[in-house]
């Protein structure tokens, strides 16, 4: 498998051989005999003695780097020599599909010493479930919200399945941390551990990150800070600025141009794109990255109808539908698989020849995790060729690797201020416990921030409302919660994220995915078509109530859309970047003759009005008036609330520009600037944006806005260009 590589040629490193012989000898046996591996790799090395001295840890190394059996190895070993009993530790994954793709190599990891792992998630069948609650396997793999369903469940006895945890394993864990879902993790982690009555052993597994230290603290939760832990990273150097959260190079050969054969092309259209792919590399195995399912629907129906065999993988496709495309990439040759960033994480899809990359990712981070999906065989290298299909996207995909030729890798910091996740959590754990006490309920997180006393406006404000009753001291579940959220012995309470509502698609009895309900309802000329996995689908019946479209195959033609939710943007990092290449810096990869031509075109053409090396710019065509600060999408909503007086209120803020108002003048300007000093304002909030936020009924609304505020806000980097001089030029 793609991700259980074993040793790399390491040799043992001077005085560190006798590590091994802490391992339980039934695991050595099957390493070096059942697995065949002469040694370990570095990593699964250097993670042994932490894991079995039971310390915190997050294990860092490249994609494919065996971090799934650094963890493992100790955790089986500690589960022997300590005679550990029931379900002792948990596996959690970000996704269904990874925990899919790992069950089986984790269980025939637990095997050899007759232990047994099994899978819980929201596809597992109630009769895998029950024989869980029956028979506790030693290794449960299963997501934090899975979790939290055992723990609120009326038919799971959680301290009798949950209460000899010893260890928690995360993999992925930066996926986690970076949004709503690391709150969500850290807090439930806080209630388990009252559930066993003792610390749990957390470990986290990432592949990319700029700031592990800072991970592993995060990680640790109400325990940082009093707990050991360590990083475990053989090889990785990592600065100063880690502590202070900055991106920084991950491993060694980041410090320099990284290892990985690159190249950017132009290529004008996703049309264009399908073309290429089609003649390129035939005979070998392509994983092709879009950053949107629309981009991947129109890619995949173009590609078809060149004859190339496509496969087609994201998330509102059906299950058993990117289950069987997967399984049949695995297992092909000449083919090609197109995803958006479903397959970005550790699902093995078998031995990649090439990734391309269509346009760009948002996040170095995201790039390394792609581009680690190929090289794993002797002999190859990791690659990536790009295919931007517009000049902005050949601007950013130039920006990003500018960066990952500098080893430079976004930190990741989780989302400020989760008020709506701590309704949640109030919500959950009066209806785990059944009743509260009214004046000890922070107890249940270990006073955990921001799960603590701060929180006691937003439990107030849920007796007010109705979410939860009180009496004689007690806190209940009230009837407002039980409205919003009982419904299927409230399900919707363990999901920390949303996303809009989609239609379910059906050919007869087959579920083929979920599409966007606005392709249902625009006016369009014609028989309704939609295009999904890649295929043509005439509209036969729409159930509106359930939700539920019929569909027949089509000749050709549909329409592929679905709605995005939260905020987008590019950061401060690679803006700033895309800014340097229009002032002329080339990443140090292989560009194309048209890749050249085009950036040529922009720095003729476009750098002249947008970018000057020592100042930013504001530009007047017409009535048009722009700053061009390069600095983000958050940096420059933050600036457009700050400076209202001269900013144009009916903007939306772009990555790289502002809108002023059309009769600024250089006075009113300096003027402005003059007035807010120090002073920065948090962004103006679009009320749609709060009903996005998951459980925001259960927030007063000032704090639903705030907290929408907060994360839109990008305070340093708009501190960092007001503190840039100003050129005042009028365009053509």
């Amino acid at each position: 498998m793609a991700d259980a590589d074993g040793p790399a040629g390491a040799e043992p490193a001077g005085g560190e051989a006798d590590v091994l012989d802490r391992l339980d000898p039934v695991v050595l046996h099957h390493i070096v005999n059942t697995l065949g591996w002469p040694d370990l790799r570095p990593l699964q090395r250097a993670a042994i003695t932490p894991l079995m001295d039971g310390e915190d840890a997050v294990l860092l190394a490249p994609t494919a780097g065996g971090k799934t059996e650094a963890a493992c190895f100790p955790l089986l070993s500690s589960m022997a020599e300590h005679r550990w009993t029931g379900t002792s530790v948990l596996y959690l994954c970000p996704l269904k599909a990874l925990l899919n793709n790992l069950v089986g190599r984790v269980d025939t990891y637990a095997q050899w010493l007759g232990r047994r792992a099994a899978l819980w998630h929201g596809d597992t069948k109630k009769s895998q479930r029950q024989r869980i609650r029956t028979e506790s396997p030693d290794i449960l793999l299963t997501t934090p919200e899975s979790l939290e369903a055992m723990l609120i469940g009326v038919k799971t006895d959680h301290a009798r399945l949950l209460g000899n945890v010893r260890a928690v394993v995360v993999d992925e864990v930066h996926a986690f941390a970076g949004d709503d879902r690391g709150w969500h993790l850290l807090a439930v982690l806080e209630r388990l551990e009252r559930v066993t009555g003792r610390p749990i052993q957390r470990i986290g597994l990432s592949a990319t990150v700029g700031n592990p230290t800072h991970l592993l603290h995060w990680l640790q939760g109400a325990g940082a800070g009093t707990r050991t832990g360590q990083v475990v990273a053989p090889g990785i150097r990592f600065p100063a600025s880690d502590r202070a959260g900055d991106g920084n190079p991950t491993t060694a050969e980041q410090t320099s141009r990284p290892a990985g054969d690159v190249e950017l092309d132009y290529v004008g259209s996703l049309d264009n794109a399908a073309k290429l792919i089609a003649a390129l590399h035939r005979g070998e195995k392509r994983l092709v990255f879009c950053d949107s399912r629309a981009q991947v629907e129109q890619l995949g129906a173009a590609l078809r109808a060149r004859e190339v065999t496509v496969f087609l993988s994201h998330a509102s496709l059906s299950i058993d539908e990117r289950n069987r495309s997967e399984q049949a990439f695995a297992e092909a040759r000449d083919c090609v698989i197109v995803s958006t960033s479903t397959l970005e994480l550790g699902i093995d899809v078998g031995d990649l020849d090439r990734v391309i990359q269509i346009d760009s990712p948002a996040s170095v981070a995201s790039f390394l995790q792609r581009i680690g999906r190929t090289g794993r065989r002797a002999g190859t290298v990791r690659n990536c060729l790009f295919l931007t299909t517009r000049k902005d996207s050949l601007l950013q995909a130039a920006g990003l690797l500018l960066l990952w030729s500098r080893g430079w890798v976004e930190p990741v910091h989780p989302p400020p201020e989760p008020r709506h996740l701590v309704a949640q959590q109030l919500l959950a754990v009066t209806l785990q416990q059944h009743k509260l006490g009214d004046h000890l309920w922070d107890r249940e997180w270990n006073g955990l921030a921001p799960f603590d006393r701060s929180a006691a406006p937003i439990l107030r404000h849920l007796t007010e409302e109705g979410f939860l009753d009180t009496d004689g001291g007690l806190l209940f579940v009230g009837p407002e919660a039980e409205r919003r959220f009982g419904k299927r012995h409230f399900i919707e309470l363990t999901a920390s994220f949303t996303a809009p509502p989609q239609f379910t698609v059906l050919s007869g009895r087959t579920e083929i995915g979920r599409t966007d309900p606005s392709v249902l309802t625009e006016e369009r000329p014609g028989p309704r078509r939609l295009l999904l996995g890649g295929r043509s689908w005439q509209v036969t019946y729409i159930d509106w109530t359930r939700k539920r479209v019929f569909v027949e195959p089509a000749d050709g033609g549909g329409v592929a859309k679905w709605m995005s939710g939260g905020i987008t943007g590019l950061s401060y990092a690679l803006t700033r970047a895309m800014r340097e290449v229009l002032l002329g810096t080339d990443p140090p990869v292989v560009l194309t003759r048209r890749a050249e031509a085009y950036l040529a075109e922009q720095r003729e053409t476009d750098a002249p009005d947008t970018v000057h090396p020592h100042t930013t710019l504001v530009t007047r065509v017409g009535s048009d008036v722009r700053w061009w600060t390069w600095t983000g999408y958050r940096a420059n909503a933050t600036l457009a609330a700050t400076l209202q007086s001269v900013t144009d209120p009916l903007q939306r803020p772009t990555d790289c520009w502002l809108r002023l108002r059309e009769d600024l003048s250089p006075a009113d300007w300096h003027a402005a600037r003059e007035n807010v000093g120090e002073n920065l304002v948090l962004p103006d909030v679009d009320p749609r944006a709060v009903r996005g936020l998951k459980f925001s009924a259960a927030l007063p609304e000032r704090l639903a806005v705030a907290t929408v505020a907060v994360r839109l806000a990008e305070f340093e980097s708009a501190r960092a260009v007001l503190g840039e001089p100003v050129r005042f030029q009028h365009g053509g």
